[in-house]
């Protein structure tokens, strides 16, 4: 498709999202709508809480896609990424030769635009650290915007429209539209970027780990000579994304080589002490109540841009005794009977891994009940069928739920629970395959006893699980 059509006019009023429901989408209509833009929607599913959220804001919200919600012509329609060329709203719109764009386009001439942009990328903790990152500014001054992938506690919202400089954003590797198949963050023109990690996922938009690669190799390339990019030196394929990039490079981790080194850690449940190295010298001593060595590594990065914009170590220091985590990552959803039901989105093998290792130890006088539903793309298919068994090896009991979208997924490439639950058995553990959520919570009923913490994993909302499963302990 010729994307020269595809520009946004300079007298836009009034715009229609199509897929507004979406967690980036949702988001994107808010920030439209408290900036004065008259702001309609649609989506093939509308449900609380975000189109109670939505209507709350004044955003007239239609379920089921049709040609009738553009007929009233809007000056702009934005299209989710989630939506084809034969959605009935693409076709109408294109009947009526409305101007159209994507998500990223639209952040970037609405929300980034004369802003510096910090955009975070990577396979893992993307959401944790741009959170981690926006609360740091928010609460020396800065006056930050930012639009993130989870719902930061301590603002109660994904979004924020800030007078300051900055706006954090989440840079997403997935495709950005029906007509755009290239990864959003292609979109942004980062002032700094960091980049967590970078492994194969999203098995339904990249062929292989080589395709990854290039998809992150092109975001680097786009960064400004003039920019920063921080950069995770544990992992082998960012080792090689970054050499003789001309923008300035800095580095975080464990190695002794990175400029921004993780220093000795304590663990004083609920919070984690740690130390913080900037060319082998203390930096700062910090507390927080996140748990686990990867979420300390994207709490380096983010300090790391911190101290790029001036802001001094005591400060940085504040926001993390108060930042209070994001939804959905290690949120501890309720305690019954001494039981912990904990909500987290891991779903990638090495997500799982470090969820699980890092919640083990603030549970030392119970049993770590993990419990996993595979749902995205790609822990549906077979591609991580061999590597999830390593991935469970910190869990005292294993509950595995049969994947409940699996027809979505051509039958050959299907991936199967019950192998897992064999595999994981052959390893020695004790774990067990469910057909479905009933029969996950008569089982934790039943099996788990005080001091037990069971860890949910999912990108879904699986089944309500979690306020379920609390009701009849």
């Amino acid at each position: 498709m010729d994307l020269s059509k595809n520009r946004i006019p300079d007298n836009v009023k009034r715009i229609h999202l199509t897929a507004i429901c979406g967690t980036g989408m949702g988001a994107l209509g808010s920030m439209l709508k408290d900036m004065g833009f008259e702001v309609s929607g649609s989506d093939e599913k509308v449900y609380p809480p975000m189109s109670e959220f939505l209507s709350g804001k004044g955003i007239k919200i239609v379920e089921g896609f049709s040609e009738k919600n553009v007929l009233y012509g809007p000056d702009l329609v934005v299209v989710g990424n989630a939506v084809s060329k034969d959605n009935p709203e693409v076709v109408g719109m294109h009947r009526m030769g409305l101007e159209f764009c994507s998500m990223p386009q639209a952040v970037n001439r609405f929300i980034a635009a004369d802003k510096k942009p910090l955009v975070i990328t990577g396979t893992h903790g993307k959401t944790t650290t741009a959170s981690i990152l926006a609360w740091i500014l928010h609460d020396a001054g800065f006056d930050p915007s930012y639009m993130i992938g989870g719902i930061l506690k301590n603002f109660g919202s994904n979004y924020r429209l800030g007078n300051g400089e900055y706006v954090v954003i989440e840079g997403d590797e997935y495709d950005t539209a029906y007509f755009d198949k290239g990864p959003k963050f292609l979109h942004y023109d980062p002032s700094m970027a960091i980049l967590t990690s970078v492994e194969f996922d999203h098995a339904d938009i990249f062929r292989d780990m080589d395709h990854v690669k290039q998809a992150f190799n092109t975001f680097i390339g786009n960064i400004s000579p003039q920019s920063t990019l921080i950069a995770f030196d544990g992992d082998k394929n960012i080792s090689d994304l970054i050499k003789g990039r001309p923008c300035r490079v800095e580095t975080y981790g464990r190695n002794t080589t990175a400029l921004w080194r993780l220093g000795k850690v304590t663990l004083k449940p609920p919070w984690t002490f740690f130390e913080v190295l900037n060319h082998h010298e203390l930096f700062g001593s910090f507390k927080t109540r996140l748990v686990g060595e990867h979420n300390l590594l994207n709490s380096l990065s983010a300090i790391a841009v911190a101290h790029r914009l001036k802001i001094p170590a005591t400060a940085i220091s504040r926001a993390f005794e108060t930042f209070e985590g994001i939804k959905r990552r290690q949120e501890v959803r309720g305690q019954k009977n001494g039981i912990t039901v904990m909500d987290d989105f891991a779903h990638h093998p090495t997500a799982v891994r470090e969820t699980i290792r890092a919640v083990k130890p603030f549970y030392p006088d119970g049993r770590l009940v993990a419990v996993f539903e595979p749902r995205t793309n790609s822990s549906m298919r077979s591609v991580f069928q061999n590597i999830y068994p390593l991935s469970f090896d910190g869990a005292d009991i294993i509950c595995i739920r049969h994947p409940s979208r699996l027809d979505k997924i051509p039958a050959e490439e299907r991936f199967s629970s019950q192998k897992l639950v064999a595999d994981l058995k052959d390893r020695g553990r004790k774990a067990y395959h469910f057909p479905d959520t009933d029969s996950i919570i008569d089982f934790l009923v039943a099996e788990t006893r005080p001091n037990d913490i069971v860890l949910v994993m999912s990108n879904g909302g699986f089944d309500n699980i979690h306020e379920r499963l609390l009701e009849l302990l």
